[in-house]
């Protein structure tokens, strides 16, 4: 992590040319044709990859399994696909010769899940290293073993599931190191007056992937085979891998591209942050802080619901409304691409509520958690009933997201009020309990079909609108807005 003394040593190394351009200073403070802004879009382009590496087996299953559709499944819609358009892709599906797998409900649990198995133990460490070391050779490194073992996991599927279940988890970790460490990268690229703008282009790439995805994923099945989405989604991230190394640098300062103009406008812009804090931690104070574990049981609990719906869409709606690959596709990426503009509308819904001075921030990050929780957990819970209309299904599932997004304004964010000295390390703390939350869900929830369809979809969603209900009590009960004391004294005696 960088010191006031480094950054004041980096500026020392700028030579201070008299005749510098003002006018082209200017401009790096307020144009987009930067070189940091660059660096926002190629991590833009990484966390675009990273999630379509992340969703692809969700998709994908639906055909790689003769499972996923119970012959006891009953009043099918009207609605549905007739069966002459049905027949048809089962047709396509026949001719493009793509291996399917006799995998039973548990074993594809344990399969999406398994991509969080290692996970929650990566962030903290790949947060630590990435800062040790730099975030290039850790997010390039955890780009390119991603990308390289997407490549290879149909090979690994026709071996056997155990060494898809290792190469998944194997690729999990790797996909941490890049969500992780590509927030040590902006300590010295972006000035404080952008770091919200750079870090939502960087960020946006996540919500473009999952939509596309499911969009495209479906199709490809269809039109190619379900290997090519693996073939597809992980040679484009290897061609990200070679923007990656050459294009970017943890310094402005060795940048070899970057213009004396821009290099002296953040180098300056961070001179004045006050970043004499290192790596110690108050641990005490926070293993004994109710506000803190407020925030991280909301965090597995909201996680829990959103981990199963992330994998489980695709199947359910192929299975439970018997939707051709194609249609699951298009209707499994209504509900993020929904959920994406609400996370927007509700931030700046909640700033408005804040500069207005209409409610308390406290009062705004339990309100907007209590109606993001029970409003999605409530329409999920009657959804095993409304199967029969798939229009009502899928408003449902909409609506579901729409509202859980709103969270994103509330507890899930709430760890920058109560403590911002310690907000990378909390947010890397937070995301351990998020994985963990994704490894246990889906696996869960495999186990509780596999028993029995009908009931089994039932259970899984009794059970998560229970889990975030809970985390919303407890939430309500102990969650706080202010800074801690643990996270105000610099002399606090730390272990």
């Amino acid at each position: 992590m960088s010191t006031e003394a480094d950054i004041k040593a980096t500026v020392g190394d700028i030579p201070n040319d008299n005749n510098l351009n003002v006018t082209q200073e200017e401009s790096c403070k307020k144009g987009f044709c930067s070189m940091r802004h660059g660096l926002a879009l190629i991590l833009h382009l990484c966390n675009f990859s990273i999630y379509t590496q992340k969703m692809n087996l969700s998709i994908a299953i639906t055909a790689m399994v003769n499972t996923t559709v119970a012959s006891s499944q009953l009043n099918v819609s009207t609605e549905r696909s007739t069966p002459n358009s049905q027949d048809f892709w089962n047709e396509t599906f026949q001719e493009s010769k793509a291996p399917v797998y006799d995998w039973a409900p548990e074993i594809q649990g344990i399969l999406l899940s398994s991509l969080d198995y290692g996970s929650f133990l990566a962030p903290i460490p790949a947060g630590y290293v990435a800062g040790v070391f730099g975030a290039k050779y850790v997010v390039g490194a955890g780009l390119f073993i991603s990308s390289v073992l997407t490549l290879f996991l149909p090979l690994a599927a026709d071996t056997g599931v155990a060494l898809l279940i290792v190469l998944r988890i194997i690729q999990g970790i790797a996909q941490v190191m890049v969500l992780t460490g590509q927030f040590s990268i902006w300590v010295r690229w972006a000035p404080p007056s952008e770091r919200s703008q750079l870090t939502t282009i960087a960020a946006s790439g996540a919500m473009l992937g999952t939509f596309l995805v499911l969009i495209a994923g479906g199709l490809l099945c269809q039109a190619l085979g379900w290997p090519y989405i693996f073939y597809i989604f992980g040679g484009i991230g290897c061609a990200c891998c070679l923007i990656w190394f050459p294009l970017v640098y943890d310094d402005p300062q060795n940048h070899p591209f970057v213009s004396t103009g821009e290099k002296r406008y953040i180098v300056c812009s961070l001179a004045q942050e006050d970043c004499s804090l290192g790596w110690s931690l108050p641990i005490k104070a926070m293993v004994k802080s109710l506000p803190l574990w407020a925030i991280v049981v909301s965090y597995f609990c909201e996680y829990w619901l959103l981990s199963t719906i992330m994998a489980y869409t695709p199947t359910y709606i192929s299975s439970v409304l018997q939707a051709n690959l194609r249609d699951s596709g298009i209707l499994s990426a209504l509900p993020f691409v929904v959920g994406c503009i609400c996370i927007i509308l509700g931030g700046l819904l909640a700033d408005f509520l804040l500069s207005r001075k209409v409610l308390r921030l406290v009062t705004i990050r339990k309100l907007f958690t209590a109606v993001g929780v029970l409003v999605s957990s409530g329409i999920l819970v009657p959804l095993p009933w409304v199967r029969t209309s798939r229009s009502t299904t899928m408003a449902f599932l909409v609506l579901s997201s729409a509202s859980a997004s709103l969270c994103d304004s509330g507890a899930l964010i709430n760890f920058l009020d109560i403590a911002p000295r310690y907000a990378g390390f909390l947010k890397g703390l937070l995301q351990v309990f998020s994985y963990l939350a994704g490894g246990i869900a889906p696996t869960v929830a495999g186990f509780f079909i596999s028993q029995d369809t009908e009931s089994g979809w039932r259970n899984v969603f009794l059970l998560a609108a229970a889990i975030n209900v809970a985390g919303l009590l407890f939430y309500l009960i102990f969650g706080r807005a202010e800074v801690q004391d643990w996270a105000k004294d610099p002399t606090f005696t730390y272990l």
